[in-house]
């Protein structure tokens, strides 16, 4: 072994697998429908304008130097009025850390809270946490979830696994799916927790809740929640992970931030800075800017969620039309975040060549080269590579665009036998 032995047996992201191949036959000029990664694309979803000018200001204004370790200042006063204008949370510009991008965030969270061998419960599908869990040794406790409760966990699912547990990760909209919780679903899982802190000693580690709302502000018809302002006894345990990558159309800009309780949040910021991974001075000026102004921030947000909504209902619709013509397939409404939640049942069939689709990581590869269509496997997120469920994340083409594959889609899967 010429690595560590953590380095040795790290595993790489099936999502960037997939993505690596459909760059490769886009180049030799393939046309591929890309539904894999996370990402917008720029020319279809811009910043917001104001955001835009204000990076370009900061940078003309040459604020090129190192920003404060757990942020610039005016960021963290306009993330601190819109959590209380937007959520009504209250959190002081000392409980919120920026970093670049909301992945260090969640490293340093876990790598705050757990020590080798602590138990860290998270449902499946969900995005990074099983990668999380092995970076900091974790005992991971993996919850698998239905399409009965839209893939998420539920109180009765997690309540066996919290006894000793030192965190819960989760996150609403969910990656992978795009579906989230309901008020009842969220306050009962926050009793759990609230419950089984009450039996902790004071010299015990309390069981903390790593709540990723990311997808926040992208929501179609539907009302986010968040475990403070349900109960706000949760604050003492709960460790927010939000950000401008989503919301704004801004994956790029790298700009992320948490908030929760100080002595978290202190030990988050003193690891962060000696890795170095902060946001970048300019940008974090221009968020902050924006940030501050609600109606251009609220503005755009409405546009945004109008267009991503079409694409995803487009989707959604194909699928549903496809199932009512007799093809084994089904889809979840699209409720919030990038992701439509699609099941295709075809494990097992035959491949016109006669081969067989062993698995769902095989029908992916099928529908690449037959059909222009890349979509990621639930087994990229923690499930069996047998479970036929799939993601298709919609920020990388027009609704146009998904209108023109879903026939693709169609022909390709008529073939399987």
């Amino acid at each position: 072994m010429k690595t560590s032995k953590l380095a040795h047996h790290l595993i790489g992201s099936e999502i960037i697998k997939i993505g690596n191949q459909v760059n490769e036959m886009k180049m030799q000029g393939a046309e591929i429908a890309n539904l894999t990664i996370g990402d917008l694309d720029s020319d279809i979803y811009p910043i917001p304008v104001l955001l835009k000018e204000e990076i370009q200001k900061a940078y003309q204004n040459n604020l090129t130097n190192y920003p404060p370790a757990a942020g610039l200042l005016s960021l963290r006063k306009a993330v601190s009025e819109d959590l209380k204008n937007r959520w009504h949370l209250d959190y002081s510009t000392d409980e919120i850390l920026v970093a670049g991008g909301s992945r260090p965030l969640i490293y340093a969270a876990f790598k705050t809270i757990v020590d080798e061998g602590d138990k860290v419960v998270y449902p499946i599908p969900s995005w990074n946490n099983n990668h999380y869990s092995y970076l900091t040794h974790a005992e991971k406790i993996e919850v698998e979830t239905s399409q009965s409760n839209n893939f998420l966990p539920n109180a009765e699912d997690l309540k066996p696994h919290l006894e000793g547990a030192v965190l819960l990760a989760l996150c609403s909209p969910l990656n992978p799916t795009g579906t989230m919780f309901t008020k009842d679903q969220l306050t009962e899982i926050c009793k759990l927790v609230i419950e089984e802190n009450k039996k902790r000693g004071e010299n015990e580690k309390p069981l903390y809740l790593l709540y990723d709302q990311i997808y926040a502000m992208l929501t179609f018809g539907e009302e986010h929640f968040t475990p403070v302002s349900l109960f706000p006894e949760m604050k003492e345990y709960t460790v927010y992970i939000d950000g401008a990558s989503k919301c704004f159309a801004a994956t790029g800009i790298r700009v992320g931030w948490s908030f929760g309780p100080a002595e978290i949040i202190d030990k988050m910021k003193a690891l962060l800075g000696h890795i170095g991974a902060w946001a970048p001075k300019p940008e974090q000026e221009a968020v902050g800017v924006f940030l501050s102004n609600s109606a251009k921030t609220d503005e755009f947000v409405q546009d945004f969620k109008e267009k991503m909504a079409e694409s995803l209902q487009s989707l959604h619709n194909g699928i549903q039309d496809m199932k009512s013509r007799g093809l084994l397939v089904d889809s979840i409404k699209p409720m919030g975040a990038l992701y439509l939640t699609i099941e295709l049942d075809y494990l097992g069939k035959t491949k016109p060549d006669g081969t067989p689709i062993v698995d769902s990581s095989d029908l992916v590869f099928y529908l690449i080269n037959e059909a222009g269509v890349a979509l990621v496997p639930f087994s990229a997120f923690g499930n069996s590579r047998n479970m036929p469920w799939f993601r298709a994340s919609a920020g990388g083409l027009s609704a146009a665009e998904i209108k023109k594959m879903l026939p693709r889609l169609e022909n390709a899967l008529n073939k399987l036998i």
